[in-house]
């Protein structure tokens, strides 16, 4: 922990050794990842994950009522293709006619926020959670959480790598195998690796 914790205050460096390894991950500190509280919290949504995954391709209903279980808010039209893993789950909350294509990832240890009208294409990737540069960090199984807020009428091409974080703008197109690692204004196309401005809209 000597390294996670360098930066800290002596104050902080007290409080953050008698929490919890969950409290600390709820409080957006460094925390270790292969705790026993942590853990379990990704059980329900391996479980509901696996079930959604494995359910008949056309049963709509089945399928929006284990999305109801396993997500943390969404709007109406939820339309989700089969192959999709999160994290949490309970920490995604998407806006209407929300719409993700096949084997999407979207890793929610800390609050993924997306609005309406959004579309996330094949393969793309989101998350919340980084490790420490320090190798040291690394070796004792440390995470950083960080939020990913993307806004309204956002499509996200396939093959995208979302990094913790990062704030999407409204009406904001990122091309395929875009690698995203900054915020980015509203109005706007991206692409590349790191991502960058293309042209505006």
């Amino acid at each position: 922990m000597r390294i996670a914790l360098g930066k800290m205050t002596s104050f902080l460096r007290k409080e953050y050794l008698i929490m919890t390894e969950l409290e600390k991950l709820d409080a957006g500190l460094p925390f270790h990842f292969l705790d026993a509280e942590v853990a379990k919290r990704k059980e329900s949504a391996v479980i509901n994950c696996k079930k959604f995954n494995e359910a008949e391709p056309f049963d709509y209903d089945t399928q929006l009522k284990i999305l109801n279980e396993l997500l943390g808010s969404h709007g109406k039209n939820l339309n989700m293709q089969q192959g999709f893993h999160c994290d949490c789950g309970k920490n995604i909350h998407v806006g209407d006619d929300f719409l993700t294509n096949y084997n999407v990832t979207i890793l929610d240890v800390a609050k993924v926020t997306i609005g309406d009208y959004c579309l996330i294409g094949p393969n793309t990737l989101i998350t919340t959670v980084g490790h420490p540069l320090d190798k040291l960090g690394r070796r004792e199984r440390i995470g950083i959480s960080k939020p990913v807020n993307i806004g309204d009428d956002v499509w996200i091409g396939g093959n995208v790598t979302i990094l913790p974080g990062v704030n999407i703008g409204n009406n904001v197109i990122i091309a395929a195998g875009a690698v995203v690692t900054k915020d980015i204004p509203d109005n706007c196309v991206v692409g590349g690796v790191p991502a960058k401005r293309i042209n505006n809209k």
